[in-house]
């Protein structure tokens, strides 16, 4: 007998035993029998999906000031042992990631290693008395006898032993891409021989499966090399991944399935509905995004006028020739506000506009990271109203909320702009938001790569939290439209 596997299974969903036998040419007791190993088998199938296990412990402690959508990441994470937060800035990521290294330590009698970017370690020490959690800042590798949290920089992570410590967390995990290889790999194997981990950033960079993949093999689940050979295809040509030399696409087919693994080890949260709690009380203020264009004193070599610089070589000489232009614009823009950051790209753009807007402070690469730190912390506390920096020494991780002004030159990287702004757009600010984006006419191409790249990191986070709220069964309905009787002394 010749059997429709696919109809079997369209009439198994219907739970119609006997008009599946009928259909298939069975009889009832044959057709009954043959779609529960149906079953069966779909169980095994599901047995051998490469989805992260539960292998945590219960949180044993919660501080009282969790919001319900903390709480609940909280758990989940705890729960879950090796898990990922990609939570939106001001979410409070570092009440979760500080509760979650307190309860690793509780639970395994050992220190938790909180890691963090530069300058975000006294933030982090500072947080945790608020919570009511014992943290200390080692920078030389010492162990505290009371705290249960260490907390320290990436860049000392070398100082520190991976058998003291039974739970590793990384703030701005995202950061690590920056990193060299070396400093990348160091911290991967680092946590390989930690049972538990957890990775927390504001947004993973949109469609970039390289950091997901990354996270992944930190967390123990799946290697990077794997995830290629499982979900992508290699092809030749653009528009894909790049690893090397090859470029990789995600298979069509494998597409829901890919987001789905992506899910099972990590918690996708913009606002607190994303997760089935009220966005009460999580309202962003007003962001306003002002374009500036202005005109080089004269056009590129060779041509009589300006046109868009379309290969990279041509967009970096665009940037280097309007330096004086684009720079004498933004102190113009920095004037009008008490407080502001301008962020840039090039040491010789840091310079100048140190020279061009008073009271500003630079920080740049060279300065070594007392220096970083002493001048992020004072823009922070507010003893320091401009600084002028670069995204990678200071996007990440910072609270600016006192600060309502940015003043920034686009750059084809959506994560380091969007990092940049979050410093200061985020949960908790009470004014509204002013950002400068000032660019050549040359730069057009690279507004445009911006923008296509704000579209994609909102359809990643869309698929993200939808494939997430299915998994976990959220029902966001309030209508109720079934007729319930009831006894008529109710």
């Amino acid at each position: 007998m010749t059997i429709d596997f696919c109809r079997a299974e369209q009439l198994r969903c219907a739970a119609n035993y006997e008009d599946a036998g009928a259909r298939l040419g069975m009889n009832d007791w044959f057709a009954e029998e043959y779609l529960m190993e149906m079953e069966d088998y779909k169980q095994f199938l599901a047995t051998k999906a490469d989805f992260g296990c539960s292998d945590g412990f219960a949180a044993r402690f919660i501080p009282s000031m969790a919001f319900g959508f903390q709480r609940s990441l909280i758990e989940w994470s705890c729960r879950k042992g090796r898990a990922a937060l990609f939570a939106d800035c001001g979410l409070g990521k570092t009440l979760m990631q500080l509760t979650f290294a307190d309860n690793a330590c509780r639970h395994t009698g050992k220190h938790s290693l909180v890691l963090t970017p530069l300058a975000v370690a006294a933030q982090t020490i500072a947080e945790s008395e608020k919570f009511g959690i014992q943290s200390f800042r080692s920078k030389q590798g010492e162990l505290p006898r009371t705290a249960s949290v260490v907390v320290t920089n990436y860049q000392r992570l070398d100082k520190f032993n991976p058998d003291d410590f039974g739970a590793v967390i990384c703030d701005e995990s995202s950061i690590l891409k920056n990193f060299d290889g070396a400093t990348k790999a160091a911290v991967t194997e680092f946590m390989r021989t930690v049972p538990y981990r957890l990775l927390c950033t504001a947004t993973a960079a949109p469609n970039d499966y390289m950091e997901l993949g990354t996270s992944a093999e930190a967390l123990g689940y799946m290697g990077y090399y794997d995830m290629l050979a499982k979900f992508f295809k290699r092809e030749n040509g653009t528009g894909g991944v790049a690893w090397g030399r090859d470029t990789y696409r995600l298979r069509a087919y494998a597409e829901r399935d890919f987001w789905r693994w992506v899910v099972s080890f990590s918690r996708a949260v913009r606002r607190p509905s994303d997760v089935g709690f009220t966005d009460d009380g999580f309202d962003l203020p007003a962001l306003t995004m002002r374009e500036h264009v202005i005109r080089a004193s004269r056009p590129r070599e060779g041509q009589l006028f300006d046109t868009p610089a379309r290969t990279l070589p041509e967009q970096k000489e665009e940037r280097r020739r309007t330096i004086k232009e684009r720079c004498e614009k933004v102190a113009e823009l920095v004037c009008e506000h008490d407080s502001s950051v301008m962020w840039c790209h090039l040491n010789p753009e840091g310079d100048l506009l140190k020279k061009l807007v008073k009271g500003a402070e630079q920080i740049s690469g060279a300065d070594d990271d007392e220096k970083k730190e002493e001048l992020l912390t004072a823009f922070s506390s507010g003893q320091l109203s401009r600084l002028i920096t670069k995204p990678q020494i200071a996007g990440y991780g910072l609270n600016w909320q006192r600060c309502a002004h940015q003043a920034t030159f686009p750059s084809h990287s959506f994560e380091q702009f969007y990092q940049g702004v979050r410093r200061c757009w985020r949960f908790g600010q009470k004014r509204d938001v002013v950002i400068d984006m000032v660019s050549s006419e040359g730069e057009a191409g690279v507004l445009a790569n911006l923008n296509r790249k704000a579209a994609q990191a909102e359809k990643m986070f869309a698929n993200m939290v939808e494939l997430m709220n299915n998994e976990l069964k959220i029902d966001r309905s309030t209508t109720f439209r079934k007729k319930q009787e009831v006894p008529e002394w109710l």
